[in-house]
C-alpha cells in the first residue's frame, strides 16, 4: 500500500504533463487559426495592403490567448469534478470541456480575424460592378 503523498504526487506530476499538454495543443490551435484567416492580410492582397498588426497584436494575444482561457477552463473543470466519479469519467469531460473551448475559442476568433482582413484589404470584386 503507498502513502498518501506518494500518490498525491504521481497525481500531481500527471496533472503537470497534462496542463503542458493543454498549453501546447492551445497554443498550436491559435497559431493554426491566425496562419489560416490572417495570412493574407499580412502577405497583402489587394494592391498589396499589409496590416502588420496582425503580427504584433493579434499573433501574440491568440498564441498567448489560447492556452490561458484552455488551461483556466482545464483546472476550473478539474475543481468541479474533483473526487467525483471515477477518473477515467473524469478525464473524458475534462477533455471535452476543453476541446469545445477550443473549438469556441477558435471559431470566435477566426471570425474576428476575417471582419478584420476583409476590412483592411477588401475583395476588389465583392461590390458591384465588377
Amino acid at each position: 500500500m503507498e502513502s498518501r503523498e506518494v500518490r498525491d504526487g504521481r497525481e500531481g506530476t500527471g496533472a503537470a504533463a497534462a496542463g503542458c499538454l493543454v498549453a501546447a495543443v492551445a497554443a498550436a490551435t491559435g497559431f493554426g487559426v491566425w496562419f489560416a484567416v490572417a495570412r493574407s492580410g499580412v502577405i497583402g492582397g489587394f494592391e498589396d495592403q499589409r496590416d502588420w498588426s496582425l503580427l504584433y497584436i493579434e499573433l501574440p494575444g491568440m498564441v498567448a490567448g489560447f492556452p490561458l482561457i484552455a488551461l483556466l477552463t482545464w483546472s476550473l473543470t478539474r475543481a468541479v469534478f474533483r473526487g467525483r466519479g471515477r477518473r477515467g469519467t473524469r478525464a473524458v469531460v475534462i477533455a471535452a470541456v476543453v476541446a469545445l473551448t477550443l473549438l469556441l475559442l477558435s471559431w470566435a476568433c477566426g471570425v474576428w480575424l476575417e471582419h478584420r482582413v476583409d476590412w483592411i484589404a477588401p475583395d476588389p470584386c465583392s461590390d458591384p460592378p465588377c
